[in-house]
């Protein structure tokens, strides 16, 4: 019985170190294990533990696991209903890849617009949280000078004067217009909180996760999520938008595949910066600057800035003026969109960001940060 037992576990403790050594990584504690045990079958995470870190042909996955061709078939096809294996089309054949934590199952389970049917998810929640708050695992999963996530200023706050010259991925309706293909899914942060009994402070609504290209189709053909029209996603933005939302984005140039609505006192992100100080997400081209003689003191614009960057400080004889963080600042324009007096405007900044070419680049800059190796190929 002992022996069994062990060999069970060292089952899962392989899935770990696999999970471990892809480019974002997930430290390995109890609460992991709690949690790899919960979303995969002993089957699942023995075919886990030996996947390779390169997306693969079946036949390929066959030969580097060991396992035969049906059992795998069977297993691989419970895998990618969880999300813990995601099935990409190519030219050449379909090819599989285990699927991270972020972005990757923690989403996959959590933004599903029809309850998982293998897990209990107020249980999962709870295991997450204790997880998530774990300095380390928050440094792991978000830190670094390559983020997985990119901040998109509201539109409605860049300069008149500098319209012409803003790039189209840095504007939220401009990446859903190029997108193709858009879809609708529950935002995986507040669903998370709300089997936790934590409500939205600012009551923000779930079904707003936008999914878009290949991603959306993906989710949509496994019913994870809604097919969206390029006006129902814009639609979803204004609406956002005017409840003070930040709008965060794939962090890659070229077909990004998703961007996040997120509040602060659920979003896994925005709380990795407000609360660790864990620079989570890379922040837009713009910053706000105040206009101190039109400033009537307010102290809306502290209140609305969703990471503590805008402080009321004290100028002198009891008066008090916002001041800001630069050094925290995203860039989102909420301070400045929800600014009565338009005292706040957002400017560009002097040093210019471009993100990586698409998810492959990412995830090849993250790794050479982490001093992990990074396959490309599964040739």
């Amino acid at each position: 019985m002992g022996h069994g037992a062990n060999a069970k576990e060292a089952v899962y403790t392989l899935l770990a170190e696999r999970l471990k050594n892809a480019p974002v990584g997930t430290p390995i504690n109890d609460e992991l294990m709690d949690i790899l045990h919960h979303l995969y079958t002993e089957s699942e995470a023995m075919v886990g533990g030996k996947f390779p870190m390169a997306p693969m042909k079946l036949e390929q996955i066959v030969s580097s696991t060991g396992i035969g061709q049906d059992e795998l078939e069977k297993t691989l096809q419970s895998m990618i209903h969880k999300g813990l294996v995601l099935n990409i089309p190519t030219p050449d054949g379909t090819v599989y890849m285990l699927s991270p934590m972020m972005i990757g199952f923690f989403e996959f389970t959590f933004n599903r617009v029809k309850k998982p049917d293998y897990v209990e998810l107020k249980q999962l929640a709870e295991q997450f949280d204790k997880y998530l708050n774990n300095p380390e695992v928050r440094n792991a999963l978000f830190g670094g000078d390559t983020t997985q996530f990119r901040t998109l200023v509201y539109e409605n706050v860049i300069p008149h004067a500098v319209q012409t010259q803003v790039m189209t991925y840095e504007k939220a309706s401009e990446v859903i217009r190029q997108a193709g293909y858009g879809a609708i899914a529950l935002c995986t942060c507040r669903h998370k909180a709300s089997h936790l009994g934590k409500e939205c402070e600012i009551n923000a609504p779930m079904d707003v996760c936008t999914t878009l290209g290949n991603v959306a189709r993906m989710s949509v053909a496994k019913g994870w999520a809604r097919e969206a029209t390029v006006d129902e996603l814009l639609e979803v933005l204004d609406r956002t938008h005017k409840l003070g939302l930040v709008h965060l984005c794939d962090n890659v140039l070229n077909e990004p595949a998703f961007i996040c609505h997120c509040c602060s006192c659920c979003c896994e992100v925005l709380g990795s910066i407000k609360e660790y100080g864990i620079s989570a997400a890379h922040p837009s081209n713009f910053l706000p600057a105040l206009d101190a003689g039109s400033c009537d003191k307010c102290g809306i614009c502290a209140k609305k800035c969703p990471i503590d960057a805008i402080k009321m400080a004290n100028v002198g004889d009891g008066v008090k003026m916002p001041e800001v963080n630069n050094e925290i600042c995203i860039g989102c324009g909420v301070c400045a969109s929800a600014c009565p007096k338009g005292s706040l405007t957002m400017t560009q900044r002097t040093a210019f960001y471009v993100p990586p070419e698409n998810k492959m680049e990412q995830l090849k800059r993250i790794a050479g940060e982490k001093g992990k190796a990074v396959v490309t190929s599964g040739k």
